[in-house]
């Protein structure tokens, strides 16, 4: 009897530790590695302004040791979130930390959680966050292994869209091998509120933000990352335009805006466009460079970048910030040969081995079915692919984001876009999103994958002739090669004839030709060690590949 009497107190005793534990420290759930922990804290104080008055940061301490500090935020009421990606397997302990230390809901709590490995398919929790490579002329993996950028433009997609058509979406772009999704986080003037009505905040000169808007966006976010795709948001859209909070807010107000969207999808695999579609050359740069270093900071481990004007080079204001990882720019929707000379003689091909190196990617090219500046009719899907290989070996491979019309403003009826009259009429998203070069970046994708596509290095020398003067860019040859000479990429925009220098390749190299349009292979003539002619199987577009036998 005393003996099962003992047993019992050490076990109610010990149940009673354990509860005291839990409810001081707050233990959580276990959580798989690169996933995302999310913690609510009660506010015991009620505020006028919450996102104001309080901020609320949390110290999260690793395993090893090592510490990073976060921001909470306020999502409507009294309740505080913090959202974090854990990196470390194992044991993981918070603390929070409270503007207004009275308020015992939200200052000097602490939480602890288990980390655990992650033991499902999906790339980025397999192999981990992205980070820049080690030449920082592409992205990898926590764990190293490469990382393609091939997004779609999505902009107004997770604001408009009814949720299942927002799943059966994302399903045809991770079948297509597209790795991220690019779209706009608050209203801009092409979805001034959500499905709903609401928008992400009201005011300009204090504005208020809306927890509302967010709260029905976070399923959309999570389903992005949830489809084994990255997330791409632009925070802050700065074309001309009141709706435009990038552009109409001042820059505190900017600050105050992006530093909340940061704090509540800074735990999604994500990299950020601070600003998007803006000036942000000359005063406006250094605006812009002053928001980035008030709103990003090492801790939050993701990568953030501009997306800027169309025909616009940002290149030697933003290099050197802190906060700035790679080079994105629009080679735009105009199709006429100075636009394409803008692509394939202008900035994108002479300074993107200017120092310090970064990935250079064209974030928004011609969107196939729009409207071109230059002709005022339907851009094709030969244009698109043209830009997407021009763009992918001009620079060193990175990636490319793709843009097809009527997906972009996610549109559910044949209409005209507000606020984009010039574009033309629209086919509903479930009709675009089917759009033949939406086939061909699938097929993109797996030729890049199939190859070393990280060792591209731009190789104009190794072509005898340019066809494709700076008059008549649409006939230019673009053409890549490893540093070590054992691989080669050269796309022809018109097939025919290419005059390559092979002898300043590598011997024994194989070659055949690539179908972008197909996805199919078709041999090519044995490679000699000289000037030698390939000639393509017809007049349509095609990529030779030179590579090692195997």
């Amino acid at each position: 009897m005393k003996e099962g009497f003992l047993v019992r107190f050490v076990f109610t005793v010990g149940l009673a530790l354990i509860l005291l534990v839990n409810l001081s420290a707050g233990a959580a759930e276990p959580v798989a590695q690169w996933t995302r922990f999310e913690y609510a804290f009660n506010s015991l104080e009620t505020y006028d302004d919450p996102v104001r008055d309080v901020k609320v940061k949390v110290e999260f301490t690793s395993p090893s040791g090592k510490k990073r500090t976060m921001l909470a935020f306020w999502d409507g009421g009294r309740v505080w979130r913090v959202r974090f990606s854990p990196d470390e397997v194992g044991r993981w302990t918070c603390k929070t930390s409270c503007s207004d230390k009275h308020n015992k809901g939200l200052h000097n709590k602490t939480v602890s959680f288990e980390c655990v490995k992650y033991k499902g398919n999906l790339p980025f929790f397999q192999h981990g966050e992205l980070r820049l490579s080690k030449n920082r002329r592409y992205f990898e993996h926590a764990d190293g292994v490469p990382f393609f950028w091939l997004a779609d433009t999505v902009w107004c997609g997770p604001q408009l869209a009814d949720f299942n058509d927002w799943k059966v979406f994302l399903k045809d772009r991770a079948d297509k091998e597209f790795t991220a999704i690019q779209f706009v986080l608050t209203q801009w003037r092409t979805a001034e509120t959500d499905a709903d009505g609401n928008p992400a905040f009201t005011g300009k000169e204090k504005i208020a933000v809306i927890p509302k808007y967010f709260q029905r966006l976070d399923k959309y976010v999570d389903a992005i990352n949830d489809s084994g795709m990255l997330a791409v948001p632009v925070l802050l859209w700065a074309i001309k335009g009141e709706i435009n909070p990038g552009y109409s807010l001042p820059e505190d107000q900017k600050i105050i805006l992006a530093e909340y969207q940061i704090a509540r999808y800074g735990a999604h695999q994500v990299i950020w466009f601070l600003g998007g579609d803006g000036r942000f050359t000359g005063e406006k740069a250094d605006e812009w460079k002053r928001i980035g270093r008030r709103v990003f900071h090492k801790d939050q481990h993701r990568l953030a970048t501009m997306h800027p004007r169309g025909y616009s080079w940002i290149g030697k204001e933003f290099r050197n910030e802190p906060w700035f990882s790679f080079i994105g720019y629009q080679s735009g929707h105009g199709v006429g040969e100075k636009n394409l000379g803008w692509l394939t003689y202008g900035p994108p091909s002479t300074k993107w081995n200017n120092k310090p190196n970064l990935p250079v990617i064209n974030i928004e090219p011609c969107y196939e079915a729009i409207n071109s500046f230059s002709y005022k009719r339907a851009i094709p899907h030969h244009a698109v692919r043209c830009a997407a290989y021009w763009s992918l070996l001009i620079t060193p491979t990175a990636g490319f984001t793709y843009g097809g019309h009527g997906v972009w403003g996610w549109h559910s009826k044949v209409e005209m876009p507000l606020n984009h009259t010039w574009v033309g009429l629209v086919s509903p998203w479930y009709v675009a999103k089917d759009l033949p070069g939406s086939y061909s970046m699938k097929y993109l994708h797996q030729f890049f994958a199939s190859i070393d596509w990280w060792r591209l290095i731009p190789a104009p020398e190794i072509l005898a002739e340019q066809p494709g003067k700076k008059e008549v860019a649409s006939k230019f040859i673009a053409a890549a090669k490893s540093k070590e000479g054992d691989l080669a990429v050269i796309y022809l925009p018109e097939g025919g004839v290419v005059k390559i220098k092979t002898g300043t390749l590598n011997k024994g190299l194989s070659a055949c030709w690539f179908h972008p349009r197909t996805g199919g292979y078709v041999d090519a003539d044995k490679v000699k060690n000289s000037l030698q002619k390939f000639t393509a199987p017809d007049h349509n577009d095609w990529v030779l590949l030179l590579q090692k036998k195997k």
